[in-house]
């Protein structure tokens, strides 16, 4: 599972991943900002019905 430094690095690649598996995500829901981290996290678990974790996994 990467940490949070190498999804930082990589976000735009791994947005479009998501967004491909997931259609129904926002630009909104992707929002990575210096400092919101958690928020966006708690957007994603929301919205997917996963952990972070689960969705941390699918980046490896």
């Amino acid at each position: 599972m990467p940490n949070s430094n190498e999804i930082k690095g990589s976000w735009e690649e791994l947005k479009g991943k998501l967004k491909q598996e997931y259609a129904d995500l926002t630009d909104d829901d992707l929002l990575y900002e210096e400092g919101q981290e958690q928020e966006m996290w708690g957007k994603l678990q929301t919205k997917l019905g996963k952990t972070e974790k689960e969705i941390k996994s699918m980046f490896d």
